[in-house]
């Protein structure tokens, strides 16, 4: 549309401003990627201090603490200090420390959520000899269940 409308010279220029609008991006890329090297840089413990300070300065919006505020900075801080750190072992272990944490806490969750997703179909029993729990199918009435652990047969109304 617009080169439609330039001629000769003018589209000279059109591109010679976005070349060198081009050229500095590209430097400012190189530059920064060199900086970066022997870096750290952002990693999931530091993606979630980044979520957490975005709410805590989105609470100062609304509660107008010099505290929430202060600690909202101090994390922003800290994100910088492990993102530019040339100590990668030392970050490496907090992040695993972390994961480790995350992934504990996300098992648990996934399986309350599969336990509720479950729990309109089926239904679980625990035997009453080895404790053993037993998944079965909801609407069923009286059934005999047989406990595959102690092979105990008992009755129960699904």
């Amino acid at each position: 549309e617009i080169s439609e409308c330039l001629v000769g010279s003018e589209m000279c220029i059109r591109d010679r401003i976005y070349r060198k609008g081009m050229f500095f991006m590209n430097r400012f890329k190189q530059s920064f990627s060199r900086f970066m090297y022997g870096r750290y840089g952002m990693d999931q413990l530091s993606r979630c201090l980044s979520y957490v300070v975005l709410v805590l300065i989105i609470l100062t919006f609304f509660l107008r603490s010099n505290v929430i505020y202060t600690v909202a900075l101090l994390g922003i801080v800290y994100i910088y200090f492990r993102m530019f750190s040339r100590n990668i072992s030392r970050r490496s272990a907090e992040n695993q420390k972390y994961m480790k944490i995350h992934y504990k806490f996300m098992s648990r969750f996934n399986k309350v959520r599969a336990r509720i997703k479950d729990s309109k179909t089926h239904r679980i029993f625990k035997c009453p000899s080895c404790g053993q729990k037993i998944r079965v199918p909801k609407g069923k009435g009286r059934i005999s269940i047989k406990c595959p652990k102690c092979r105990i047969e008992f009755i129960k109304k699904t």
